[in-house]
């Protein structure tokens, strides 16, 4: 389980949130400039907070009052870009290898190839990120992401970068990924759609401040009697 509670001074307001997260996937939704992203940040300790605590099944990762400020490489989290920060200068099959650095380096090649395989990158294996389409950056960025055994796995807008038909085309990849993943996901959207499509549970955020979880289908009920014109 994952336990946020936190606040941070923002140019514009302060970023307020509370959240415990225990579903397969949750959701925060809201427009752009709300805290969405700033909030994975201060998960994944790319962004201090300014006071509060972060815990990840009974580790601490982050508590203001103690100290505690765990980096990045320590907190077992998994991190999906925006743009999916891939080596541009390794190829596909060394991009994924970055992810395994806790195995033996003979252990390192086996297991890129099998995740290789998982995630269809067959041929693409010396290929480098400049010659990727988008939707194969994006499978190389999440075979990076589990190759590293996250406890948990942040999905940051994982579609923004992507054309409609290519998005419709990766949605179902990265729900097989998140639902046979062990461990939870959060993910980032200000899209209705993709949110009702991967997430169990919403929580709406608006200038930093999180709103009350929803499943997903209460919510979206609640946006369609509210404006109506939703599919």
């Amino acid at each position: 389980m994952l336990f946020v509670d936190i606040e941070k001074q923002l140019e514009r307001y302060t970023l307020k949130i509370r959240l415990e997260c225990n579903d397969r996937c949750t959701a925060l939704f809201g427009a752009s400039g709300a805290g969405k992203s700033m909030t994975l940040k201060c998960i994944a300790g790319i962004a201090k907070p300014d006071k509060g605590v972060i815990q990840l099944n009974g580790r601490t990762l982050f508590d203001s009052a103690r100290h505690i400020n765990l980096s990045p490489q320590k907190r077992h989290i998994g991190y999906l870009f925006q743009d999916y920060a891939l080596f541009p200068n390794m190829s596909v099959q060394k991009n994924i290898e970055a992810g395994l650095h806790a195995l033996p380096r003979k252990e390192r090649a086996e297991k890129a190839k099998e995740l290789i395989r998982q995630f269809h990158l067959t041929g693409l294996e010396k290929t480098r990120p400049g010659k990727l389409s988008g939707g194969e950056k994006q499978r190389v960025a999440l075979a990076r992401i589990i190759a590293s055994a996250p406890e948990v796995i942040l999905l940051d807008e994982p579609f923004s970068s992507l054309d409609t038909l290519l998005k419709l085309e990766l949605i179902p990849s990265v729900k097989e990924i998140i639902e046979t993943f062990s461990g939870d996901a959060i993910l980032v959207s200000h899209d209705i759609d993709e949110v009702r499509q991967l997430a169990d549970t919403l929580c709406p955020i608006a200038e930093g401040v999180v709103g009350n979880p929803t499943p997903t289908e209460s919510y979206y009920k609640i946006l369609k009697k509210q404006y109506g014109n939703l599919k």
